[in-house]
Parts: structure tokens; C-alpha cells; sequence
């Protein structure tokens, strides 16, 4: 009987420190964690995830800091958790603490995984309106540009001149080469 646990984080600039302490503090020796560093939990392929699968034996159990860790939507979660439980091994949330120990724990996993869900599609369903409002009020995202009109009509100026070379040019209008030669497209 061995404890596993699964770290997952979403992309490769997020840390995943936290989770590891956690783990730590559970007791879960560092041999037995199984990490998928910047991989999306809404991927099918996760290898590290698929590795600690099959490895799993009657009586282990997988352990994770918390739910959305496993999976980004409820059947995902609930489909890992029945393979997680078809080799006789039962699943542990710490954060949520819940545990496939028992049925009460199986039932406020499938109501834990569906609020996750829930409020995941709201928090997209928000960012879109968000959006979409800005856009209606003409407001664009992103970084603004770093020429505008004025800068693009000189630099324009400035290459029909045929005086300067675009490095000078670039200078001159105080940008990097890789920006004008951006700029020089839309001339």
C-alpha cells in the first residue's frame, strides 16, 4: 500500500511550490510524486499523470493538493477518479479534503467537481462579456503600439530620404530595428 500524489501545473512560468509543500506536509515521500509541469488540465495526455495510473496497485491511494489539480471538467475528474478506483486504489483532495474512502466522500466529490466546473465556466463566461463590452466601447486589449501615426508618417519620411540606412532610422525614432521593420510594413 503506497501513497502517491500528483502535481500538475498549467503552464511552465506557474510554481509549483505550493503543492509540493503541501504534499510534504501530508507525509508523501518525494519518490512517490508524480509531476506534469505546464501541461493543461484539460488535456487527455498528461504523461506523468498516465505513468502514476498505471503504476497504481490494490490499496494505493492518490493524493492531490486539490481537485482542479486532476482535471478541468467534472466528467475528466470523474473518469480518473473510476480508473483511480478500478485498480483498488482510492483518491484524497487535501485542500478539499475529501476522500473516495467512503460513499459520503464519493458523493461530495461529484458535488466538489460540478461547483469546480460551475465556477470555471463562469469565470470564462465573465471574461468573454468583459471582452465583448470593451470591444463595443472601442477598447482593445494588449499592449498598446509603440509607433503611432505621427511616429510611422517620419519614419516614412525618413526611408524615402534614402539618406539613412534602417538601423540609423531606428535611432533616430528611438525604437528597436525589429519594431520598425514592423512598422515598415504597414507603409
Amino acid at each position: 500500500m503506497t501513497t502517491f500524489a500528483y502535481i500538475r501545473t498549467s503552464t511552465t512560468e506557474q510554481n509549483s511550490a505550493l503543492q509540493r509543500g503541501a504534499i510534504a506536509a501530508a507525509g508523501i515521500v518525494e519518490k512517490y510524486v508524480y509531476a506534469d509541469e505546464g501541461v493543461s488540465g484539460s488535456l487527455a495526455n498528461r504523461p506523468r499523470l498516465d505513468a502514476l495510473l498505471d503504476r497504481l496497485d490494490d490499496g494505493d491511494e492518490v493524493v492531490v493538493w486539490k481537485l482542479d489539480r486532476l482535471g478541468r471538467n467534472t466528467r475528466n475528474v470523474l473518469d480518473l477518479i473510476e480508473t483511480i478506483k478500478s485498480k483498488g486504489a482510492t483518491f484524497r483532495s487535501l485542500t478539499e479534503g475529501i476522500s473516495t474512502g467512503g460513499p459520503m466522500g464519493e458523493a461530495m466529490l461529484t458535488i466538489m467537481t460540478a461547483f469546480s466546473q460551475l465556477e470555471r465556466d463562469t469565470l470564462i463566461e465573465r471574461t468573454r462579456a468583459g471582452l465583448e463590452s470593451a470591444r463595443a466601447q472601442g477598447r482593445v486589449g494588449g499592449r498598446p503600439p509603440k509607433v503611432d501615426g505621427k511616429m510611422l508618417d517620419r519614419i516614412r519620411k525618413l526611408a524615402a530620404s534614402g539618406d539613412y540606412t534602417r538601423a540609423e532610422i531606428a535611432e533616430m525614432v528611438q525604437i528597436s530595428r525589429a519594431t520598425l521593420y514592423r512598422a515598415m510594413r504597414l507603409i
